[in-house]
């Protein structure tokens, strides 16, 4: 089957399936600047090797198999060319000294270099072994999925052509280098300065298996952490806050009762909160609610009675409290008439 020579494209082709949409390129060439990678074409820019050659291609078209002809634009005739002559630097005038020694000009005459004595080559560091990944044989693979590694390029056609044991994969253990101009990879000392050149540059290391979909992930531990929270009341609820960031809003769980609260929380790298807290007065389910946001989730519970609450949780230490003031204030503070809960040591007394 003929392979697509588009920019971005360079996919196995059947022409008798050759639409004029089939194919997705990049007309115009590469750029590299500032440690950026991207197209002359379009406008998306990226760091990494890997990134830039996923980047999809800005134009639709058939796919073809004539070579890509690679031209400079020519100046066109009406655009004029400015021409800098350079003249020679006059010679500097020249004092002849009573003892024959010639100065040029008035620099003080130049001592004689002395040569540095050669530096003592350091003790190259050892080559990190270079661990290669392999393929999960047990995982399907869609026809057409091109192998991973880097300058194999070849594509899945078949479990007996594409995963048998007459396969070769020739490829790139690497990184892409790029430097004043030529293009490489830092596994192998050939360097080019096309950047086409460089995509053709064979693979240094042959191995018998492709990389289709990689190795078998291990599924991550979870991890249970605890989260700061802090609270504060006013007449009607109380607002806590439970400080975790980028909690995934879809599967965050807050589950209300009337003396209880259990709250489950997940977030990034397999880490999860988990807190079932007993509350110090009932609340009403129905009238509470609770917000992801960005670095914490906000949960907001309604108060079952007006009684101030001395904690958040059941609390021994707690001998008696008070309810908001509904008279002279709008809370305990600067209220004129005391209401007590009637389940106070002090509400006998009254």
């Amino acid at each position: 089957m003929p392979v697509c020579t588009h920019r971005g494209c360079e996919k196995t082709y059947d022409e008798a399936s050759n639409t004029d949409t089939a194919c997705s390129f990049h007309p115009q060439g590469p750029i590299f600047h500032e440690g950026l990678k991207g197209w002359s074409c379009c406008t998306k820019r990226v760091i990494s090797f890997d990134q830039f050659l996923a980047i999809p291609g800005c134009s639709v078209g058939r796919h073809t198999d004539l070579p890509r002809e690679e031209f400079a634009p020519a100046p066109s005739s009406d655009e004029k060319v400015e021409v800098v002559e350079t003249k020679p630097a006059s010679p500097a005038p020249v004092a002849v000294h009573k003892n024959g020694t010639e100065v040029y000009g008035s620099a003080p005459v130049p001592k004689p270099a002395v040569s540095p004595k050669p530096a003592t080559p350091a003790a190259a560091a050892p080559a990190e072994p270079i661990i290669e990944e392999e393929d999960d044989l047990s995982v399907p693979v869609t026809v057409g999925k091109t192998c991973l590694r880097r300058g194999c390029g070849q594509t899945y056609v078949s479990e007996e052509e594409s995963r048998g044991s007459k396969v070769s994969c020739q490829y790139h253990p690497g990184s892409p280098v790029f430097h004043e101009g030529s293009k490489g990879w830092s596994c192998c000392p050939r360097k080019v300065l096309e950047f086409d050149e460089f995509l053709k540059l064979k693979g240094c290391r042959n191995t018998n298996q492709h990389l289709f979909v990689g190795a078998k992930k291990d599924e991550k531990v979870e991890e249970l952490v605890h989260c700061r929270h802090d609270w504060y009341q006013t007449q009607t609820h109380i607002n806590l806050s439970i400080f975790a960031k980028k909690v995934e809003a879809k599967s965050a769980v807050v589950e209300f009762k009337d003396r209880e609260v259990n709250i489950d929380l997940k977030m990034p790298d397999g880490k999860r909160f988990k807190l079932v807290l007993p509350l110090f007065q009932p609340i009403e389910p129905a009238g509470s609610s609770f917000e992801v946001l960005g670095t914490k989730v906000e949960i907001t519970m309604k108060k079952g009675n007006g009684i101030s609450w001395a904690t958040l949780e059941p609390s021994e230490g707690a001998k008696c409290w008070t309810t908001f003031g509904t008279t002279g204030g709008a809370g305990t503070v600067g209220s004129k008439v005391m209401h007590l809960a009637t389940d106070s040591p002090l509400y006998a007394e009254k």
